[in-house]
């Protein structure tokens, strides 16, 4: 099959993308209404987790595995792309809905006084904290969707007999969502969640996958 075959098979699969509008308008939309979340998140390990501003690497790493991820599924392996698809743009309207209902947030980010350092990493944490308020945060969709990434990978050809890749795919996964809490974008509690809303798909979409 030619390139423009190719591409004609799988040119109605974008359609998916357009989810990304909904999704942002959305998300934005709640960022900027939500002001004084009702449930304020903090588990005790919380407290136990320090704060390392280099963990911005990975937590940002995530915007190039979603391109990746995304576009390899897509143009090699259409099936596992639209699995993808639907866990992880179902489960991002799950959590956008639930904060609606129940609107929390965090109190746990230091002041860059508290922190005491200057550096790359601080001044793109800070540009982070200023885009990206402490709400809307549990389950958290960083997670979510980076576990729906790694389970599709992972299911897909590409990494169907190469167990490295799936290694690969699963240790750079929880590279991000570690970061969420050393950053402290998120409470444990909302790593756990987002893990729960991902992992809840795998004994439907995934079980045939398993035989």
């Amino acid at each position: 099959m030619n390139p423009k075959q190719l591409w004609s098979r799988r040119r109605p699969h974008l359609w998916f993308q357009l989810y990304w509008v909904v999704y942002l308008i959305w998300f934005f939309w709640l960022d900027l209404t939500i002001k004084d979340p009702k449930y304020i998140i903090h588990a005790p390990l919380d407290d136990r987790i320090p704060f390392n501003e280099w963990f911005i690497f990975p937590y940002c790493s995530w915007f190039v595995l979603l391109a990746g991820v995304t576009a390899l599924l897509w143009w090699c392996d259409t099936q596992s792309y639209d699995k993808l698809c639907l866990t992880m743009f179902s489960g991002m309207t799950f959590c956008l809905i639930l904060y609606m209902l129940l609107p929390n947030g965090l109190d746990i980010r230091p002041t860059v006084d508290a922190v005491g350092r200057s550096n790359i990493a601080m001044s793109i944490m800070q540009l982070i904290w200023r885009a990206d308020a402490s709400v809307n945060v549990c389950p958290s969709i960083h997670c979510q969707s980076t576990a729906c990434m790694a389970l599709a990978f992972s299911h897909s050809k590409l990494a169907k007999e190469r167990p490295a890749l799936k290694i690969l795919a699963w240790v750079w996964a929880a590279l991000i969502c570690a970061s969420t809490v050393f950053t402290k974008q998120h409470s444990i509690i909302d790593v756990v969640c987002g893990l729960a809303v991902a992992f809840v798909w795998v004994p439907v979409v995934y079980r045939s996958a398993k035989k």
